[in-house]
């Protein structure tokens, strides 16, 4: 089913190297054919399995370079049972540039889809695409013209960049960099700096330690070797090669920094077959309402805990500071998903579950404040564990106390209302003068037990007010 946020059934690939020889030779090797084809049969008979409604198929740059790239797919098609569309370099740079709109939150640059074949480079702004382009500096392909030579490969990287327009557009821009083979330097990148985090998608790299980082690829320095396991064995020989492209772009280009998408062709095809309005929504608040619909007690509950939780924020003077409007919105939406755990363990495992979790449209701080806020709630205003610590290297302690902030707020209104609908809105809670004033309607005071009141007094701490409990 076509979504705004749509979910992972179950992804599979094969790395077939259909590529692999094309430069050299004009042809697809008959032995990654062969693999490509088996692929497709399996491929097609999960499809069956799954009862999947709609197939799109497409072929990109080793069938559209190849003498042999027609018959090819002549036989792919019999293989998978559906006409494949063989599209070309311009319209693979547009998916590339749509499925980067698709995964984030109103991008603006360049976007880059080095593939096996080919490299497409795209600019994106305003939700739209711009003109792309596209050349043969793939990693199979740059491996196959080079004839394994790091240096000549170099020199052809070079030529092809200087042809394109596309790279002096990322002059103070983003870089989105899509692509396995970008997203496995990006996990050597995580594994060499211990990062907090084990997510591809937004993770962000400053364009300078991007450089330092892709000359030890290129050497292939101990530091990176050590952590190759994390990198599959079939794209270990393209790394140098991606590295070097990646190298050279940031170079021309001078991008303000990379940022990886695990989003590319295949959601941009998703994306192109929605209505304006459903592009137009926001993937991370869909995704977070799913979420919310699956997983919460009652659901309808969220809407409350929104409208409870800005009314604080907004007569405290602090509705317009960071995170965004979203964001807030976002963390109300997943405050309940872990109910249905042992409570000592809810806050550890959802804080887990939301940051690791396939949203989109939110950068790693946004996803670090999310996981920190709920395991707060759960596990208490002072907990703290591995992960957490990590995860809150993440974030300027400003951000950390807003996390905290919103954590105490549901402490007081998961107790009031014990996630059901209907209450919340019946306990006005607001900043008045220097107190924070709790107000209750006669037949809900009972509810204002001494642990409710500890709870409020904390969290009137955190907005260096005094607390106030009375009647509506």
């Amino acid at each position: 089913m076509l979504a705004r946020a749509p979910s992972q059934v179950f992804n599979e690939k094969e790395m077939a190297g259909l590529g692999r020889q094309v430069a050299s030779t004009g042809r697809l090797a008959e032995d990654a054919i062969e693999k490509a084809i088996a692929a497709l049969v399996r491929f097609r008979i999960l499809c069956e399995a799954m009862h999947v409604g709609e197939l799109r198929v497409i072929a990109t740059a080793a069938a559209r370079y190849a003498e042999n790239g027609t018959a090819f797919i002549a036989r792919a098609e019999e293989a998978i049972g559906q006409p494949i569309e063989l599209i070309s370099g311009g319209r693979e740079a547009v998916l590339s540039g749509l499925g980067v709109i698709s995964g984030f939150d109103n991008p603006d640059g360049v976007v880059g889809d080095l593939g096996g074949g080919s490299l497409e480079l795209i600019s994106v702004r305003n939700g739209a695409v711009e003109e792309g382009s596209s050349v043969p500096l793939g990693g199979l392909a740059l491996l196959d013209r080079a004839k394994g030579s790091l240096k000549t490969a170099e020199k052809i990287v070079r030529d092809e960049l200087d042809k394109l327009p596309q790279v002096a557009a990322m002059r103070g821009r983003d870089f989105y960099a899509v692509g396995g083979t970008w997203r496995a330097l990006a996990t050597l990148h995580q594994r060499r700096t211990d990062y907090p985090l084990n997510v591809m998608h937004g993770y962000t790299v400053p364009s300078r330690d991007v450089a330092d980082f892709v000359k030890l690829v290129e050497r292939a320095d101990a530091s990176v070797v050590d952590a190759i396991d994390a990198v599959s064995s079939a794209r270990r020989p393209l790394l140098a090669y991606g590295a070097l492209v990646l190298d050279e772009l940031i170079k021309r280009g001078r991008p303000r920094g990379v940022i990886i998408s695990a989003q590319g062709v295949r959601e941009g095809l998703l994306h192109e077959q929605l209505s304006s309005e459903e592009q137009g929504a926001d993937p991370l608040l869909q995704a977070a309402r799913d979420y919310n619909l699956l997983r919460a007690r009652d659901p309808r509950h969220a809407a409350d805990l929104i409208g409870w939780t800005r009314g604080i924020l907004e007569t405290a003077g602090l509705s317009q500071d960071e995170p965004s409007g979203r964001l807030i919105e976002a963390v109300c939406l997943l405050s309940d998903i872990g109910w249905r755990a042992h409570p000592d363990y809810r806050g550890e495992q959802s804080m887990n579950v939301i940051a690791h979790a396939y949203f989109t449209g939110i950068d790693h701080v946004g996803r670090a404040f999310l996981a920190l806020a709920i395991f707060l709630r759960y596990a208490g205003l002072k907990a703290s564990s591995p992960a957490a610590a990590g995860l809150k290297t993440l974030l300027t302690p400003a951000l950390f106390a807003r996390a905290t902030l919103i954590a105490a707020i549901f402490r007081v209104a998961y107790l009031l209302s014990a996630g059901m609908a209907g209450i919340l809105p019946r306990i006005p809670a607001a900043c008045v003068d220097n107190r924070l004033r709790l107000r209750f309607p006669d037949d809900l005071a009972p509810l204002a037990s001494d642990r409710v009141e500890g709870r409020l007094k904390q969290l009137a701490k955190l907005l260096d007010k005094e607390f106030e409990i009375g009647r509506v």
